[in-house]
């Protein structure tokens, strides 16, 4: 490389905050190591991507990749026409954008970006959240220069010479949450007196956690408690229906940009248990009540909780039996001091700081 030439990063992947806000993190990283470090995304069209990372200040390009629809088996004749649109789109962004590296954090638009890049002899990292590693990954490991993962035991899916441990990256630091308990009360109109209960069911929402909630608001309502709902889109009309009212004890919103905020005004949190989610969680240090999606693979939401609740750092609810305890556990929860500590002591013990710094470096070796 032209020792002027500034290094080229391209970053794949995207569809859920799991997949996005881990890009971001690595892509502010590159750019607090190397300032003058050239970034470009591609995500997949209508996706989260397309919305969240031109608001975080990078430029993306999109693609027409969709994933296989395994109820519309028909549907899918579309699906393969997309992808081949896909692949050529990626591999014409490849030779205009000329990256020294490529990294694929997982979604629909990691696969065909770093296939190309695979062929193009462009070194690539993949990032794989979770303890069960999805498809795409898997297919791609074997032209992978690197492989960063977030738990141990990888090697029943990856090259074991190509892993490295470096914990899940997050999209910030959240040490100074209590600093900014006040301004978070005043930005989300809500009173110092009552604790809040944070409700999150992921970028795209929840419909088990917006249902329990939405089928109890006299409870939520007559509680003494402030609810923080995050519905995600998907959602947020139907719960504004039943919540039309501004202000008062259950505050609705779409999608929480300033999540640091929400975690620092938060004195419980409901979650689901994605990988990174459950990054933040133990970074945040508050204590969680985890609502695991059954409809993921391997149940690997499931797995990701229980290795929480086995250290007694998390309650975990089963997605089953959310309708009827999951409100109930939240209020017992805001109630008892002493369980509260408890998880909060434990949850931060599990902390994995500057994942995206190490997952930078490696993505930086790569350029070299």
């Amino acid at each position: 490389m032209n020792r002027q030439e500034h290094k080229r990063i391209i970053i794949s992947g995207g569809g859920t905050g799991g997949h996005v806000f881990p890009a971001i993190s690595i892509a502010n990283a590159l750019r607090r190591i190397d300032h003058d470090i050239e970034l470009l995304f591609v995500g997949a069209e209508g996706k989260l991507e397309m919305e969240k990372v031109p608001a975080a200040g990078f430029r993306i390009v999109g693609l027409p990749v969709a994933g296989i629809n395994r109820k519309k088996i028909l549907s899918n004749i579309q699906v393969f026409f997309r992808l081949i649109a896909s692949l050529r789109i990626a591999r014409r962004t490849l030779k205009e954008f000329r990256p020294h590296a490529a990294v694929g954090v997982g979604g629909y638009a990691s696969g065909p970006v770093l296939r190309q890049a695979g062929r193009m002899n462009i070194p690539f990292l993949i990032q794989e959240q979770n303890s069960y590693a999805g498809v795409t990954n898997r297919l791609l490991a074997k032209k992978a220069a690197v492989i960063c993962v977030a738990y141990e035991g990888m090697e029943k899916y990856f090259p074991a010479e190509k892993i490295i441990l470096t914990g899940n990256p997050v999209r910030q630091n959240f040490d100074d949450l209590k600093a900014k308990k006040e301004e978070a009360l005043k930005f989300f109109g809500l009173s110092a007196g009552l604790p809040v209960i944070l409700v999150l069911g992921g970028s795209l929402g929840a419909g088990t956690i917006n249902r329990c909630l939405s089928e109890n608001l006299d409870v939520l309502r007559n509680s003494e408690c402030q609810w923080l709902w995050q519905t995600g889109r998907y959602y947020y009309d139907d719960v504004r229906k039943l919540v039309p009212e501004q202000g008062g004890k259950i505050s609705v919103h779409s999608f929480i940009d300033r999540m640091d905020l929400a975690f620092a005004a938060a004195s419980v949190i409901i979650s689901r248990a994605g990988a990174g989610t459950i990054s933040e969680l133990c970074l945040v240090g508050k204590p969680v009540i985890l609502v695991p999606s059954p409809n993921v693979a391997e149940d690997h939401q499931t797995k990701n909780a229980m290795a929480l609740a086995a250290k007694d750092a998390a309650i975990v609810v089963p997605d089953s039996e959310a309708g009827k305890l999951l409100v109930t556990e939240a209020l017992n929860l805001v109630s008892d001091d002493g369980r509260r500590s408890t998880l909060s002591g434990n949850i931060r013990k599990m902390a994995e700081r500057d994942a995206d710094v190490r997952i930078a470096r490696e993505v930086i070796k790569l350029t070299e």
